[in-house]
């Protein structure tokens, strides 16, 4: 067996003895009193050691990279994030002892670049958030290195059929609930893996269950499901940071979407709030804009007459995000007035009232 051979072999042990370490995330239960008959869950990622969904992906493209002979010992591993994927991709480099290279956004949150730095990655910040995919691809060329690329490889990195990945451990922890076959999961996209995976594995395992996703108001993704012109550009990136893209990513699987919305921004963070203060503690901008998915899916739901149940992700924890979303001033100088929004928000979780207009819908 050769030296690079030895190398990954040894790598891939060291990761799957770190996810022996880990427990699984947990399934919290939200009550929907507007919508009797109808139970939501959130399945929370922010529980793992990096503290994100991205976490989970993290793992999975180094063992990609690693089983496809892309990484070498001491050659710098460069990624193109808006920040949540980085800082895991971070942590498991430092675990390998790898150089790690973010390519983010120069408006990525402070606390998500210093939590790279904590795990011993350097952040390359972009001033045009379009092209950060074209910078990491240099990078990697002048550096050496290998550029993992997220929204590429995801889809595939992913072992979409088992292996404890969050679609199975939504269905194992709902085995011994009221309803435990969901009627609906609820994911926004970033790079499209998470949908991917969870639309796949209920096919695979010839559940009833339909997969929404609920997009950013910055994003293609949505038009792109309704269109299907994979061309389609913007020439800036989502405010709810960690998903949406300004161009249709190779991840990104719209045949197993069962429906899609696109959420205005201004009422993912209201919804985000909201959720806060129903949890106690505070979440990120995406989990507002599934919870905004969540509770559209709940009215078609009521207004069919079905009960059952609803599983949401909770992509990561907010205190990412407590010099931005959280912060009164900050939200004033963008321009945000969320207290009506956030009423509103209450009001259709707890009263089962219309949410406001601005909502776009496909397939519900």
């Amino acid at each position: 067996m050769n030296q690079d051979r030895q190398w990954a072999r040894e790598a891939i042990r060291t990761i799957e003895a770190d996810f022996q370490r880990c427990a699984d995330t947990h399934l919290i239960p939200l009550t929907l009193p507007g919508f009797p008959g109808i139970e939501l869950y959130f399945k929370d990622e922010s529980s793992h050691p990096t503290g994100s969904l991205k976490h989970r992906l993290a793992r999975s493209l180094f063992l990609y990279a690693l089983c496809n002979g892309w990484l070498k010992a001491d050659a710098a591993v460069i990624e193109a994030s808006s920040g949540s994927t980085a800082v895991s991709e971070a942590y498991f480099a430092r675990l390998l002892g790898l150089p790690f290279i973010a390519v983010m956004p120069a408006s990525t949150s402070p606390a998500k670049i210093e939590q790279i730095a904590f795990y011993g990655g350097q952040s390359h910040l972009v001033e045009d958030p379009t092209q950060i995919q074209q910078e990491s691809e240099r990078l990697a060329r002048e550096t050496g290195g290998h550029f993992m690329d997220q929204f590429t490889y995801a889809e595939r990195a992913t072992d979409w059929r088992a292996n404890n990945n969050i679609a199975e451990s939504i269905f194992q922890q709902m085995r011994f609930e009221r309803h435990p076959e969901p009627s609906w999961l609820i994911s926004s996209p970033g790079t499209g893996g998470t949908t991917a995976t969870l639309g796949r594995y209920v096919r695979y395992r010839q559940h009833g269950t339909r997969v929404l996703c609920a997009d950013a108001e910055r994003s293609v993704f949505f038009d792109f499901y309704q269109t299907g012109d994979a061309d389609l550009r913007l020439d800036c990136g989502s405010r709810i940071e960690g998903i949406g893209r300004p161009r249709v990513e190779a991840s990104f699987l719209p045949r197993v979407i069962d429906a899609m919305v696109k959420v205005p921004d201004a009422l993912s963070l209201a919804a985000m709030h909201y959720l806060a203060q129903r949890l106690g503690r505070r979440v990120g901008g995406s989990s507002g804009t599934n919870l905004v998915g969540a509770l559209i899916a709940a009215q078609q739901m009521s207004g069919s007459g079905e009960s059952g149940s609803i599983v949401a992700i909770l992509c990561d924890g907010g205190d990412r995000y407590a010099t931005t979303y959280y912060d009164d001033n900050w939200l004033k100088a963008q321009g945000y007035e969320l207290e009506g929004l956030i009423a509103a928000v209450k009001a259709c979780a707890e009263q089962g009232t219309a949410l406001p207009p601005g909502v776009l819908r496909a397939g519900i």
